[in-house]
């Protein structure tokens, strides 16, 4: 020991520790974010899945619980979620604290007098997450996954895939065709050019239907922060509310001792109010109260360790084995806010099951390759924009009302703006919860996703008497699913002759991909749509013009 530390006292002692202790868990946070922005980054449009890139939904409890009772059965790949409730029942909700990369990012984007603010609102709105995990449980038990769009991982992949990141490539792009004015600055752009594009860049812009909505929602949950600090973490997140549960009887957390001395610098310093105050502890009034040290509650507690480094006090605060659960506070949920939650989210299932989706399906719901189950691919998706990310053409949109309510923000295939890539199998082996199954590329290109219809009153050749033979040379399948009908010479009104033969659809052949409707270059809808099921793939003109 040195000279130095022989003179420091037990607290400056603990102190150095703490701090060390709140340091790691900053470095840990900032570098659990980079590397899910990482994942988010190298699995873009590529037409092989990193092996990684559901790396966190693997270790994410909500979601492995979610789908397993969704589906009724027991999914090994979501198993790694059980090392994140063994963590919890002996540490506390670490996750939340040092690993949810949401979490992050809404302690990193903190509001002026937050805290102020969050003492008046009442404690009970903490029931919220609880209530909200309730729901998903039923919900779930039921087959319907509609509420974990609420999911922490799912909100924030996302908001990445449809908004920040089709944002950031726009700004790049832009950038780089200035840059390309500036003759000092070309090899910059040539280096971005080969090294991060189709890398890091996606090789296409992509596109998403409700990037806007989406995005403003994300910055809803941000603002939130203004009234508490990490708002959503406190009273919102359902898998905080299910880490918070398992947190109750975690073995080792902080615990006030007796020798504290009331000055409750403790839970000033706790930015979640996971420290009562004294004077506010559930069940204990008058002079009693204020001689009654604070209390952490452990379902509330990230493991921040910023009340041990504010503690002036050496023995004042711990951080051990507690072999008894802790304290109860005002806002822990209780049965009938429990009961509660399990009959909405009954009831939310009833009314959704209801719904004119189910009678009468959208023809325009194209589903990503192998989860034409409509029922069985509700069971298991868990919303969160996974295979959106991987998809090469930005083709996989998240759905708005094309499924109803239920389906929200689940993946449709929209051809117009995207289509499935023959050569392409990623959206199932990227995907964390088995909705779209892992097929290999050769089983894959079977999939029968739709059919090809095409409109005769706006396809170019049919309408117009003018040659196009697009759709039929983009079709990929091996034989050709848009054939050609015998060709006749045409005099157009210049006097021109022209060669012009008329596509037809043999849907026996067609697979749905969409790239014959997203190359079509008639304006505005295309003149060959894909739509759900098998057609015969012809639509408007003579009935007698031919089969599809």
């Amino acid at each position: 020991m040195s000279a130095r530390d022989a003179h420091e006292t037990p607290h400056q002692r603990r102190a150095v520790t703490w701090r060390s202790g709140r340091r790691l868990r900053r470095l840990v946070q900032l570098g659990t974010l980079a590397f899910f922005v990482y994942l988010l980054f190298t699995a873009l449009q590529h037409k092989a899945a990193f092996p990684l890139a559901d790396l966190f939904f693997r270790f994410d409890p909500l979601a492995a619980l979610a789908t397993m009772l969704a589906a009724r059965q027991w999914l090994g790949h979501l198993a790694l979620a059980l090392v994140t409730v063994a963590a919890t029942i002996v540490l506390g909700r670490v996750w939340c604290g040092w690993i949810c990369p949401l979490g992050t990012v809404l302690e990193y984007t903190p509001f002026k007098a937050a805290q102020q603010r969050a003492r008046r609102l009442p404690p009970r709105l903490r029931d919220g997450k609880y209530m909200l995990l309730g729901s998903i449980v039923a919900m779930a038990a039921l087959g319907s996954m509609t509420l974990m769009v609420l999911d922490p991982l799912s909100l924030l992949t996302r908001t990445m895939t449809t908004s920040i990141i089709p944002g950031f490539d726009f700004a790049v792009t832009k950038l780089e065709t200035g840059m390309l004015h500036v003759g000092l600055l070309q090899p910059t752009v040539n280096w971005i050019e080969a090294h991060l594009r189709g890398n890091v860049l996606p090789v296409i812009q992509p596109h998403y239907t409700q990037a806007v909505f989406l995005a403003v929602l994300f910055l809803g949950i941000i603002a939130l922060n203004a009234l508490a600090d990490r708002f959503w973490c406190r009273y919102l997140c359902p898998l905080g509310g299910l880490l918070g549960l398992l947190a109750k009887i975690a073995v080792l957390r902080p615990v006030v001792q007796e020798a504290c001395t009331r000055c409750d610098r403790c839970a000033a310093a706790c930015k979640l109010g996971a420290i009562e105050p004294v004077g506010r502890r559930a069940g204990i009034a008058g002079s009693a109260a204020t001689a009654t040290p604070p209390a952490v509650i452990s379902s509330e507690c990230t493991m921040c360790l910023d009340c041990l480094v504010a503690c002036p006090t050496a023995a004042a605060m711990s951080f051990g084995p507690q072999l008894r659960p802790g304290p109860w506070a005002t806002y822990d949920p209780g049965r009938k806010q429990f009961v509660t939650a399990l009959v909405g989210g009954v009831g939310a299932v009833v009314l959704l099951g209801t719904g004119v989706w189910h009678r009468q399906r959208d023809s325009r719901l194209i589903r990503p390759p192998g989860s034409q189950n409509e029922s069985a691919f509700l069971d298991h998706c868990l919303r969160c924009g996974q295979c959106m990310k991987v998809c090469p053409t930005s083709g996989l949109q998240p759905a708005l009302d094309e499924a109803g309510l239920e389906g929200i923000w689940t993946p449709v295939l929209k051809p117009r703006l995207g289509y499935c890539d023959y050569g392409c199998n990623a959206c199932g082996h990227t995907c964390p919860s088995g909705a779209i199954p892992k097929l290999d590329l050769a089983t894959k290109r079977k999939q029968v996703l739709g059919v090809a219809v095409i409109d005769r009153d706006r396809c170019l050749p049919w309408a117009q008497d003018t040659p196009c033979i697009v759709c039929q040379e983009m079709c990929p399948v091996p034989d050709k699913a848009i054939q050609l009908t015998k060709g006749k010479m045409v005099k157009n009104a210049q006097g021109f002759e022209n060669w012009v033969t008329k596509p037809l659809v043999a849907a026996e052949l067609c697979i749905g991909c969409g790239i014959c409707e997203y190359r079509c270059p008639v304006e505005g809808r295309a003149a060959i749509v894909v739509v759900a099921g098998k057609g015969i793939g012809v639509s408007g003109g003579a009935p007698g013009a031919g089969p599809g």
